[in-house]
């Protein structure tokens, strides 16, 4: 059985952070994942992902998304190619 995905929602905690949150557990649980889920707020951390635009996503130690907030959709998809390998 896989270990839970690490994800992290990069950002300040701003409206768009947490939309990005509500789609990425959304996600997580039409595709059947189990997930654990952090918050970096902290602007040098964020910055120290390489994320310049916010709200950044990062699945296992890797930023697939920022900038942005995608759709559930687009979620599914991109956690399903780190899934995949």
């Amino acid at each position: 059985m896989r270990a839970p995905l690490q994800i992290a929602v990069l950002g300040p905690g701003c409206r768009n952070c947490r939309a990005l949150e509500k789609a990425t557990r959304r996600a997580l649980d039409e595709l059947g994942l189990d997930a654990e889920i952090t918050h970096v707020t902290d602007y040098a951390a964020i910055a120290a992902h390489g994320v310049l635009a916010t709200p950044g996503l990062e699945v296992d130690g890797r930023v697939v998304l920022s900038g942005r907030v995608p759709s559930v959709a687009e979620v599914k998809e991109l956690l399903g190619a780190v899934v995949a390998g």
